[in-house]
Protein backbone atom coordinates (compact mmCIF):
# COMPACT_ATOMS: atom_id res chain seq x y z
CA UNK A 1 0.00 0.00 0.00
CA UNK A 2 1.28 3.25 -1.25
CA UNK A 3 1.97 6.00 1.90
CA UNK A 4 -1.26 7.60 2.87
CA UNK A 5 -2.02 11.10 2.28
CA UNK A 6 -1.74 13.39 5.86
CA UNK A 7 -4.51 15.11 4.29
CA UNK A 8 -7.59 14.64 1.75
CA UNK A 9 -8.85 17.49 -0.25
CA UNK A 10 -12.45 17.38 -0.64
CA UNK A 11 -14.49 18.54 -3.59
CA UNK A 12 -18.10 19.11 -3.71
CA UNK A 13 -20.30 18.91 -6.71
CA UNK A 14 -23.79 19.15 -5.43
CA UNK A 15 -24.04 22.27 -7.29
CA UNK A 16 -23.23 20.54 -10.88
CA UNK A 17 -23.09 17.33 -10.20
CA UNK A 18 -25.75 16.86 -7.65
CA UNK A 19 -28.27 18.83 -10.72
CA UNK A 20 -28.48 15.71 -12.49
CA UNK A 21 -30.23 14.13 -10.14
CA UNK A 22 -33.50 13.29 -11.52
CA UNK A 23 -36.45 16.33 -10.51
CA UNK A 24 -33.34 18.57 -9.11
CA UNK A 25 -33.22 21.98 -10.40
CA UNK A 26 -31.88 24.64 -7.69
CA UNK A 27 -33.05 28.32 -7.97
CA UNK A 28 -30.03 30.70 -8.49
CA UNK A 29 -30.80 31.62 -4.70
CA UNK A 30 -30.53 28.56 -3.46
CA UNK A 31 -27.28 27.38 -5.04
CA UNK A 32 -26.04 30.92 -3.27
CA UNK A 33 -27.17 29.27 0.13
CA UNK A 34 -25.85 25.86 -0.76
CA UNK A 35 -22.61 27.52 -1.68
CA UNK A 36 -21.72 29.89 1.32
CA UNK A 37 -22.86 26.86 3.50
CA UNK A 38 -20.59 24.12 1.43
CA UNK A 39 -17.75 26.67 1.78
CA UNK A 40 -18.44 28.64 5.21
CA UNK A 41 -19.68 26.07 7.43
CA UNK A 42 -18.75 22.52 6.00
CA UNK A 43 -15.13 24.41 5.23
CA UNK A 44 -15.10 21.92 2.27
CA UNK A 45 -11.99 22.77 0.00
CA UNK A 46 -13.27 23.72 -3.40
CA UNK A 47 -17.32 23.54 -4.90
CA UNK A 48 -18.36 23.10 -8.84
CA UNK A 49 -21.12 25.08 -9.30
CA UNK A 50 -22.21 24.85 -12.62
CA UNK A 51 -22.31 23.73 -16.42
CA UNK A 52 -21.32 26.59 -18.94
CA UNK A 53 -23.18 27.79 -21.26
CA UNK A 54 -26.65 26.24 -20.30
CA UNK A 55 -28.81 29.15 -19.53
CA UNK A 56 -28.82 32.55 -18.16
CA UNK A 57 -30.75 31.50 -15.14
CA UNK A 58 -27.43 29.67 -14.40
CA UNK A 59 -25.38 31.68 -15.40
CA UNK A 60 -27.00 34.83 -13.27
CA UNK A 61 -26.96 32.13 -10.33
CA UNK A 62 -23.22 31.57 -11.33
CA UNK A 63 -22.16 35.34 -11.24
CA UNK A 64 -23.92 35.58 -7.62
CA UNK A 65 -22.13 32.86 -6.55
CA UNK A 66 -18.53 34.44 -7.38
CA UNK A 67 -19.17 37.65 -6.68
CA UNK A 68 -19.99 36.98 -2.65
CA UNK A 69 -17.06 33.90 -3.47
CA UNK A 70 -14.47 37.17 -4.32
CA UNK A 71 -15.80 39.34 -1.84
CA UNK A 72 -14.63 36.35 1.34
CA UNK A 73 -11.73 34.94 -0.83
CA UNK A 74 -13.50 31.88 -1.98
CA UNK A 75 -12.92 32.96 -5.68
CA UNK A 76 -10.38 30.00 -6.74
CA UNK A 77 -12.27 27.59 -4.52
CA UNK A 78 -15.25 27.90 -7.18
CA UNK A 79 -15.25 25.94 -9.78
CA UNK A 80 -17.35 25.54 -13.34
CA UNK A 81 -17.59 22.63 -15.93
CA UNK A 82 -16.75 23.36 -19.41
CA UNK A 83 -16.08 22.08 -22.43
CA UNK A 84 -13.31 21.82 -24.91
CA UNK A 85 -15.24 24.74 -27.26
CA UNK A 86 -11.94 27.06 -27.89
CA UNK A 87 -13.18 30.47 -26.71
CA UNK A 88 -17.05 29.57 -25.71
CA UNK A 89 -16.93 27.97 -22.52
CA UNK A 90 -14.43 30.24 -20.79
CA UNK A 91 -15.93 33.38 -22.17
CA UNK A 92 -18.66 32.06 -20.28
CA UNK A 93 -16.90 31.57 -16.90
CA UNK A 94 -15.72 35.02 -17.18
CA UNK A 95 -18.37 36.81 -17.76
CA UNK A 96 -19.42 35.08 -14.47
CA UNK A 97 -16.61 36.17 -12.63
CA UNK A 98 -15.27 32.85 -12.30
CA UNK A 99 -11.81 32.05 -12.45
CA UNK A 100 -11.46 27.77 -12.37
CA UNK A 101 -12.44 25.59 -15.57
CA UNK A 102 -13.27 22.15 -14.98
CA UNK A 103 -12.35 21.26 -18.85
CA UNK A 104 -14.61 17.98 -19.80
CA UNK A 105 -12.20 15.96 -22.13
CA UNK A 106 -12.56 12.51 -23.60
CA UNK A 107 -11.14 9.84 -20.75
CA UNK A 108 -12.11 6.69 -22.92
CA UNK A 109 -11.38 5.70 -26.64
CA UNK A 110 -15.40 4.95 -27.23
CA UNK A 111 -16.13 8.56 -26.64
CA UNK A 112 -13.76 9.92 -28.62
CA UNK A 113 -14.17 8.27 -31.49
CA UNK A 114 -17.95 7.67 -31.62
CA UNK A 115 -19.38 11.00 -29.60
CA UNK A 116 -16.91 13.61 -31.10
CA UNK A 117 -15.71 11.38 -34.43
CA UNK A 118 -12.08 12.53 -33.40
CA UNK A 119 -8.75 10.76 -33.11
CA UNK A 120 -7.14 10.57 -29.98
CA UNK A 121 -4.82 13.31 -31.67
CA UNK A 122 -8.00 15.89 -32.96
CA UNK A 123 -9.03 15.62 -29.47
CA UNK A 124 -5.61 16.36 -28.00
CA UNK A 125 -5.02 19.30 -30.01
CA UNK A 126 -8.46 20.93 -29.36
CA UNK A 127 -7.72 20.60 -25.52
CA UNK A 128 -4.94 22.07 -25.88
CA UNK A 129 -6.12 25.19 -27.75
CA UNK A 130 -8.63 25.47 -25.63
CA UNK A 131 -6.48 25.67 -22.57
CA UNK A 132 -3.76 28.05 -24.18
CA UNK A 133 -6.70 30.17 -24.33
CA UNK A 134 -8.00 30.01 -20.44
CA UNK A 135 -4.44 30.44 -19.29
CA UNK A 136 -4.08 33.61 -21.57
CA UNK A 137 -6.87 34.79 -19.79
CA UNK A 138 -5.80 34.16 -16.42
CA UNK A 139 -7.54 31.07 -15.78
CA UNK A 140 -7.17 28.27 -14.22
CA UNK A 141 -7.62 24.86 -15.65
CA UNK A 142 -8.78 21.66 -14.47
CA UNK A 143 -9.50 18.55 -16.98
CA UNK A 144 -11.73 15.73 -16.35
CA UNK A 145 -11.05 12.84 -18.40
CA UNK A 146 -14.95 11.51 -19.16
CA UNK A 147 -15.41 7.72 -18.78
CA UNK A 148 -12.14 7.17 -17.82
CA UNK A 149 -12.92 3.75 -15.80
CA UNK A 150 -13.85 2.41 -19.07
CA UNK A 151 -11.53 4.14 -20.85
CA UNK A 152 -8.73 2.21 -18.49
CA UNK A 153 -9.98 -0.92 -18.58
CA UNK A 154 -10.76 -0.90 -22.28
CA UNK A 155 -7.48 0.79 -23.26
CA UNK A 156 -5.78 1.65 -21.39
CA UNK A 157 -3.09 3.04 -23.86
CA UNK A 158 -5.69 5.63 -25.03
CA UNK A 159 -5.90 7.42 -21.69
CA UNK A 160 -2.26 7.35 -21.43
CA UNK A 161 -1.63 8.63 -24.98
CA UNK A 162 -3.80 11.34 -23.95
CA UNK A 163 -2.15 12.75 -20.88
CA UNK A 164 1.43 12.53 -22.60
CA UNK A 165 -0.14 14.73 -25.30
CA UNK A 166 -1.52 17.47 -22.48
CA UNK A 167 0.23 17.14 -19.67
CA UNK A 168 2.17 19.50 -20.19
CA UNK A 169 -0.54 21.76 -21.35
CA UNK A 170 -0.81 23.77 -18.16
CA UNK A 171 -4.27 21.34 -16.81
CA UNK A 172 -3.93 21.29 -12.69
CA UNK A 173 -5.94 18.90 -11.84
CA UNK A 174 -6.17 15.62 -14.07
CA UNK A 175 -9.49 14.37 -12.93
CA UNK A 176 -10.18 10.97 -12.84
CA UNK A 177 -14.22 9.87 -13.03
CA UNK A 178 -15.59 6.24 -12.37
CA UNK A 179 -18.36 7.90 -14.45
CA UNK A 180 -20.79 4.73 -15.17
CA UNK A 181 -20.07 3.97 -11.23
CA UNK A 182 -18.68 0.56 -12.71
CA UNK A 183 -15.37 -0.10 -10.67
CA UNK A 184 -14.73 -1.83 -7.46
CA UNK A 185 -11.88 -0.85 -4.82
CA UNK A 186 -9.50 -3.56 -5.76
CA UNK A 187 -10.23 -1.93 -9.53
CA UNK A 188 -9.73 1.88 -8.14
CA UNK A 189 -6.26 0.54 -6.74
CA UNK A 190 -4.88 -1.33 -9.95
CA UNK A 191 -6.03 1.94 -12.06
CA UNK A 192 -5.13 4.92 -9.83
CA UNK A 193 -1.61 3.40 -9.01
CA UNK A 194 -1.06 2.94 -12.23
CA UNK A 195 -1.88 6.33 -13.51
CA UNK A 196 0.80 7.83 -10.61
CA UNK A 197 3.44 5.85 -12.02
CA UNK A 198 3.18 6.62 -15.36
CA UNK A 199 2.48 10.29 -14.49
CA UNK A 200 4.17 10.33 -11.10
CA UNK A 201 4.65 14.45 -11.81
CA UNK A 202 0.41 15.39 -12.33
CA UNK A 203 -1.98 15.89 -9.48
CA UNK A 204 -4.60 13.56 -9.62
CA UNK A 205 -8.57 13.34 -8.05
CA UNK A 206 -11.04 10.63 -8.20
CA UNK A 207 -14.56 11.02 -8.83
CA UNK A 208 -16.89 7.98 -8.12
CA UNK A 209 -20.47 7.24 -8.71
CA UNK A 210 -22.23 4.97 -6.96
CA UNK A 211 -24.15 2.16 -8.90
CA UNK A 212 -22.75 -0.43 -7.34
CA UNK A 213 -22.99 1.12 -3.78
CA UNK A 214 -19.17 0.78 -3.61
CA UNK A 215 -18.73 4.64 -4.04
CA UNK A 216 -17.06 4.66 -0.28
CA UNK A 217 -15.37 2.13 -0.46
CA UNK A 218 -13.66 2.68 -3.88
CA UNK A 219 -12.53 6.66 -2.33
CA UNK A 220 -11.16 4.65 0.54
CA UNK A 221 -9.05 2.24 -2.25
CA UNK A 222 -8.36 5.60 -4.29
CA UNK A 223 -6.59 7.62 -0.77
CA UNK A 224 -4.56 4.48 0.18
CA UNK A 225 -3.52 4.38 -3.80
CA UNK A 226 -2.13 7.82 -3.12
CA UNK A 227 -4.89 10.42 -4.47
CA UNK A 228 -5.50 13.18 -2.04
CA UNK A 229 -8.35 14.70 -4.01
CA UNK A 230 -11.89 13.36 -4.04
CA UNK A 231 -15.44 14.72 -5.45
CA UNK A 232 -18.06 14.06 -3.37
CA UNK A 233 -21.84 15.55 -3.24
CA UNK A 234 -24.44 16.07 -0.06
CA UNK A 235 -26.99 13.65 0.11
CA UNK A 236 -25.37 11.49 -2.85
CA UNK A 237 -27.14 13.79 -5.24
CA UNK A 238 -25.93 12.54 -8.58
CA UNK A 239 -27.20 10.89 -12.07
CA UNK A 240 -28.99 7.45 -11.31
CA UNK A 241 -27.78 6.03 -7.71
CA UNK A 242 -25.57 8.93 -7.08
CA UNK A 243 -22.27 9.91 -6.45
CA UNK A 244 -20.35 9.78 -3.20
CA UNK A 245 -21.87 11.10 0.17
CA UNK A 246 -19.81 13.87 1.59
CA UNK A 247 -20.91 12.92 4.81
CA UNK A 248 -20.44 9.63 5.25
CA UNK A 249 -17.01 10.35 2.99
CA UNK A 250 -15.30 12.43 5.33
CA UNK A 251 -15.98 10.59 8.72
CA UNK A 252 -14.90 7.09 7.00
CA UNK A 253 -12.02 9.24 5.82
CA UNK A 254 -11.34 10.22 9.52
CA UNK A 255 -12.36 6.82 11.67
CA UNK A 256 -10.99 4.15 8.92
CA UNK A 257 -7.74 5.79 7.11
CA UNK A 258 -7.01 8.16 9.42
CA UNK A 259 -6.23 11.38 7.35
CA UNK A 260 -7.55 14.83 8.28
CA UNK A 261 -9.99 16.77 6.23
CA UNK A 262 -11.01 20.14 6.46
CA UNK A 263 -14.80 19.14 7.31
CA UNK A 264 -16.60 20.84 10.05
CA UNK A 265 -18.86 17.87 11.01
CA UNK A 266 -20.69 19.78 13.67
CA UNK A 267 -22.69 21.36 10.67
CA UNK A 268 -22.96 18.17 8.31
CA UNK A 269 -26.87 17.82 9.27
CA UNK A 270 -27.72 21.02 9.12
CA UNK A 271 -26.18 21.26 5.34
CA UNK A 272 -27.72 17.64 4.77
CA UNK A 273 -31.03 19.80 5.85
CA UNK A 274 -31.19 22.40 3.83
CA UNK A 275 -30.18 20.76 0.67
CA UNK A 276 -32.73 17.84 0.92
CA UNK A 277 -35.17 20.65 1.41
CA UNK A 278 -33.96 22.36 -1.98
CA UNK A 279 -34.19 19.34 -3.95
CA UNK A 280 -36.83 17.96 -2.43
CA UNK A 281 -34.97 14.49 -2.55
CA UNK A 282 -35.73 13.59 0.95
CA UNK A 283 -33.18 10.83 2.42
CA UNK A 284 -33.86 7.61 3.93
CA UNK A 285 -34.63 7.90 7.56
CA UNK A 286 -30.99 5.30 7.86
CA UNK A 287 -28.80 7.20 5.83
CA UNK A 288 -25.34 7.13 8.01
CA UNK A 289 -24.11 9.68 9.71
CA UNK A 290 -27.51 12.49 8.22
CA UNK A 291 -30.44 9.87 8.73
CA UNK A 292 -33.55 11.12 10.73
CA UNK A 293 -33.24 7.81 13.19
CA UNK A 294 -29.10 7.10 12.97
CA UNK A 295 -29.17 7.79 16.70
CA UNK A 296 -32.14 7.18 17.94
CA UNK A 297 -32.05 3.83 19.86
CA UNK A 298 -35.27 1.36 19.53
CA UNK A 299 -34.78 -1.69 21.28
CA UNK A 300 -35.49 -1.84 24.67
CA UNK A 301 -31.82 -3.66 25.65
CA UNK A 302 -29.63 -0.59 23.66
CA UNK A 303 -31.56 1.64 25.99
CA UNK A 304 -30.29 0.08 28.86
CA UNK A 305 -27.29 -1.09 27.61
CA UNK A 306 -26.46 2.86 27.36
CA UNK A 307 -27.98 3.31 31.02
CA UNK A 308 -25.23 1.09 32.37
CA UNK A 309 -22.20 2.60 30.77
CA UNK A 310 -22.29 2.85 27.00
CA UNK A 311 -22.40 -0.46 25.98
CA UNK A 312 -23.75 0.33 22.54
CA UNK A 313 -22.03 2.97 21.88
CA UNK A 314 -19.35 3.66 18.85
CA UNK A 315 -17.03 6.93 17.59
CA UNK A 316 -20.36 7.81 15.58
CA UNK A 317 -21.89 9.65 18.94
CA UNK A 318 -24.26 12.19 17.84
CA UNK A 319 -22.56 15.17 20.15
CA UNK A 320 -19.97 14.77 17.25
CA UNK A 321 -22.08 16.02 14.67
CA UNK A 322 -23.82 18.38 16.87
CA UNK A 323 -27.19 15.92 17.36
CA UNK A 324 -28.63 13.76 20.36
CA UNK A 325 -29.84 10.30 20.92
CA UNK A 326 -33.01 9.57 21.35
CA UNK A 327 -34.96 6.65 22.57
CA UNK A 328 -38.04 5.43 20.55
CA UNK A 329 -40.84 4.23 22.50
CA UNK A 330 -42.85 1.25 20.87
CA UNK A 331 -43.72 -2.57 21.18
CA UNK A 332 -40.09 -2.98 21.61
CA UNK A 333 -39.08 -0.61 24.45
CA UNK A 334 -37.65 -1.80 27.55
CA UNK A 335 -37.92 0.42 31.09
CA UNK A 336 -34.96 2.02 30.30
CA UNK A 337 -36.22 3.76 27.17
CA UNK A 338 -38.79 4.64 28.90
CA UNK A 339 -36.93 6.35 31.85
CA UNK A 340 -34.28 8.18 29.32
CA UNK A 341 -37.43 10.26 27.92
CA UNK A 342 -39.11 10.54 31.63
CA UNK A 343 -35.66 11.97 32.50
CA UNK A 344 -35.81 14.78 29.08
CA UNK A 345 -39.05 15.50 30.49
CA UNK A 346 -37.96 16.04 34.40
CA UNK A 347 -40.53 13.79 35.35
CA UNK A 348 -40.54 11.78 38.20
CA UNK A 349 -43.00 8.40 38.36
CA UNK A 350 -43.43 5.55 41.14
CA UNK A 351 -42.27 2.05 40.52
CA UNK A 352 -45.98 1.35 40.18
CA UNK A 353 -46.50 4.12 37.66
CA UNK A 354 -43.24 3.60 35.83
CA UNK A 355 -44.68 -0.11 34.87
CA UNK A 356 -48.25 1.38 34.14
CA UNK A 357 -46.60 3.47 31.42
CA UNK A 358 -44.35 1.17 29.92
CA UNK A 359 -47.47 -1.12 29.44
CA UNK A 360 -49.69 1.50 27.70
CA UNK A 361 -46.41 2.40 25.50
CA UNK A 362 -46.17 -1.00 24.03
CA UNK A 363 -49.76 -1.86 23.98
CA UNK A 364 -50.03 1.34 21.97
CA UNK A 365 -47.10 0.30 20.26
CA UNK A 366 -49.09 -2.47 18.66
CA UNK A 367 -50.94 0.18 16.64
CA UNK A 368 -48.46 2.92 16.23
CA UNK A 369 -45.30 2.16 14.58
CA UNK A 370 -43.15 4.10 17.08
CA UNK A 371 -44.26 6.84 20.20
CA UNK A 372 -42.49 9.75 20.06
CA UNK A 373 -41.33 11.33 22.85
CA UNK A 374 -43.56 14.57 22.61
CA UNK A 375 -46.09 11.89 22.97
CA UNK A 376 -44.68 10.85 26.36
CA UNK A 377 -46.64 13.71 28.11
CA UNK A 378 -50.14 12.91 27.50
CA UNK A 379 -49.31 8.97 28.06
CA UNK A 380 -48.13 10.10 31.55
CA UNK A 381 -51.37 12.21 31.76
CA UNK A 382 -53.25 9.68 30.74
CA UNK A 383 -51.99 6.99 33.33
CA UNK A 384 -52.01 9.02 36.95
CA UNK A 385 -55.43 10.00 35.50
CA UNK A 386 -56.86 6.57 35.10
CA UNK A 387 -58.60 4.66 38.05
CA UNK A 388 -58.45 0.46 38.07
CA UNK A 389 -62.26 0.51 37.83
CA UNK A 390 -63.30 -2.05 35.21
CA UNK A 391 -67.05 -2.02 35.46
CA UNK A 392 -67.21 -1.49 31.58
CA UNK A 393 -64.51 -3.22 28.76
CA UNK A 394 -64.52 -2.30 25.28
CA UNK A 395 -64.36 -5.72 23.40
CA UNK A 396 -64.91 -4.23 19.84
CA UNK A 397 -65.91 -1.05 18.09
CA UNK A 398 -65.88 -0.95 14.46
CA UNK A 399 -66.68 2.45 12.42
CA UNK A 400 -67.70 2.94 9.07
CA UNK A 401 -67.52 6.05 7.75
CA UNK A 402 -68.48 7.19 4.17
CA UNK A 403 -68.08 10.74 2.93
CA UNK A 404 -71.38 11.93 2.59
CA UNK A 405 -73.46 9.64 4.22
CA UNK A 406 -73.80 8.79 7.99
CA UNK A 407 -71.56 6.74 10.43
CA UNK A 408 -72.31 3.61 11.79
CA UNK A 409 -71.16 2.01 14.49
CA UNK A 410 -71.13 -1.96 15.84
CA UNK A 411 -70.38 -1.89 19.20
CA UNK A 412 -69.23 -4.62 21.77
CA UNK A 413 -68.95 -4.16 25.65
CA UNK A 414 -68.54 -6.25 28.79
CA UNK A 415 -70.33 -4.72 31.92
CA UNK A 416 -70.28 -6.52 34.86
CA UNK A 417 -69.04 -9.76 33.68
CA UNK A 418 -72.13 -9.98 30.65
CA UNK A 419 -71.44 -8.55 27.67
CA UNK A 420 -73.66 -6.37 25.24
CA UNK A 421 -73.85 -5.14 21.76
CA UNK A 422 -75.50 -2.95 19.68
CA UNK A 423 -75.53 -0.60 16.49
CA UNK A 424 -75.36 2.97 16.52
CA UNK A 425 -75.98 5.86 13.75
CA UNK A 426 -74.92 9.58 13.52
CA UNK A 427 -73.07 11.98 11.76
CA UNK A 428 -69.56 11.10 12.45
CA UNK A 429 -67.51 8.28 14.09
CA UNK A 430 -67.95 9.13 17.37
CA UNK A 431 -71.82 10.48 17.39
CA UNK A 432 -72.74 6.63 15.92
CA UNK A 433 -70.43 5.83 18.83
CA UNK A 434 -72.91 7.41 21.14
CA UNK A 435 -75.96 6.08 19.90
CA UNK A 436 -75.09 2.49 19.91
CA UNK A 437 -73.43 3.35 23.84
CA UNK A 438 -76.71 5.21 24.81
CA UNK A 439 -78.95 2.35 23.67
CA UNK A 440 -76.69 -0.08 25.54
CA UNK A 441 -76.96 1.85 28.72
CA UNK A 442 -80.29 3.01 28.58
CA UNK A 443 -81.43 -1.11 29.25
CA UNK A 444 -78.86 -0.49 32.28
CA UNK A 445 -81.68 2.31 33.58
CA UNK A 446 -78.14 3.66 33.26
CA UNK A 447 -78.60 7.97 31.85
CA UNK A 448 -75.70 9.23 29.62
CA UNK A 449 -74.89 12.91 31.12
CA UNK A 450 -74.74 15.92 28.80
CA UNK A 451 -71.43 16.47 27.05
CA UNK A 452 -70.56 19.72 28.06
CA UNK A 453 -67.10 19.77 26.00
CA UNK A 454 -65.20 17.99 23.58
CA UNK A 455 -61.68 18.80 22.89
CA UNK A 456 -58.76 17.04 21.00
CA UNK A 457 -54.91 18.14 20.78
CA UNK A 458 -51.96 16.80 19.42
CA UNK A 459 -47.73 17.07 20.34
CA UNK A 460 -46.26 20.00 19.34
CA UNK A 461 -45.31 19.78 16.04
CA UNK A 462 -46.95 16.19 16.05
CA UNK A 463 -47.37 14.73 12.76
CA UNK A 464 -50.23 12.58 10.81
CA UNK A 465 -49.21 9.64 13.04
CA UNK A 466 -48.99 11.72 16.25
CA UNK A 467 -51.04 10.22 19.77
CA UNK A 468 -54.32 12.03 20.08
CA UNK A 469 -55.14 13.56 23.45
CA UNK A 470 -59.89 13.66 23.89
CA UNK A 471 -60.77 15.21 26.56
CA UNK A 472 -64.52 15.54 27.12
CA UNK A 473 -66.37 17.33 30.02
CA UNK A 474 -69.37 16.13 31.45
CA UNK A 475 -72.53 17.44 33.38
CA UNK A 476 -73.24 14.45 35.40
CA UNK A 477 -76.35 15.40 37.40
CA UNK A 478 -77.72 18.41 34.95
CA UNK A 479 -75.50 20.81 37.28
CA UNK A 480 -72.79 22.67 35.47
CA UNK A 481 -71.15 22.63 39.64
CA UNK A 482 -70.29 18.81 39.15
CA UNK A 483 -68.69 18.71 36.07
CA UNK A 484 -66.23 15.95 35.45
CA UNK A 485 -63.87 15.60 33.12
CA UNK A 486 -61.90 12.50 31.33
CA UNK A 487 -59.05 11.93 29.00
CA UNK A 488 -58.46 8.92 26.33
CA UNK A 489 -55.19 8.92 24.78
CA UNK A 490 -55.40 7.16 21.46
CA UNK A 491 -53.42 7.42 18.09
CA UNK A 492 -56.92 6.88 16.20
CA UNK A 493 -58.49 10.17 17.33
CA UNK A 494 -62.34 8.93 17.19
CA UNK A 495 -60.68 5.97 20.06
CA UNK A 496 -59.60 8.70 22.06
CA UNK A 497 -63.00 10.17 22.54
CA UNK A 498 -64.56 6.19 23.05
CA UNK A 499 -61.77 5.56 25.83
CA UNK A 500 -62.58 9.20 27.20
CA UNK A 501 -66.19 8.09 27.13
CA UNK A 502 -66.09 4.65 28.40
CA UNK A 503 -63.61 6.40 31.12
CA UNK A 504 -66.95 8.61 32.49
CA UNK A 505 -69.05 5.60 32.50
CA UNK A 506 -66.70 3.41 34.34
CA UNK A 507 -66.29 6.37 37.09
CA UNK A 508 -70.49 6.71 37.24
CA UNK A 509 -71.14 3.26 37.74
CA UNK A 510 -68.17 2.88 40.85
CA UNK A 511 -70.15 6.22 41.90
CA UNK A 512 -73.14 4.71 41.92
Amino acid sequence: MNKLPDYVSLMDTTLRDGEQTQGVSFAAEEKLNIAQALLEALRVDRIEVASARVSEGEKEAVRSINEWAGQNSYLDKVEVLGFVDHTLSIDWIMDCGGRVLNLLTKGSENHCHNQLGKTLEQHAEDIKKTVVYAKENGIKVNAYLEDWSNGYKDNKDYVFGLMSLIKDSGIEHFMLPDTLGVMSPTEVTAALKDMQTHFPDELFDFHPHNDYGLAVANCMAAVESGVSNLHCTVNCLGERAGNVSLAELAVVLKDKLGVETAIDETHLAYVSKMVESFSGKWLSGNAPIIGEDVFTQTSGIHADGDVKGGLYETKLSPERFDRRRTYALGKLSGKASVLKNIEELGISLSAENLKKVLDRVVKLGDSKEVITADDLPFIIADVLESSDYHHIRLLDCQINSTFGDESEVKLSVNINGADYEDIGHGNGGFSAFMDALKKIMQGLDFTMPELVDYAVRIPNGGKAGALTECTITWDVEGSRGRDLRTRGVYANQVYAAVIATLRMVNTQLHNN
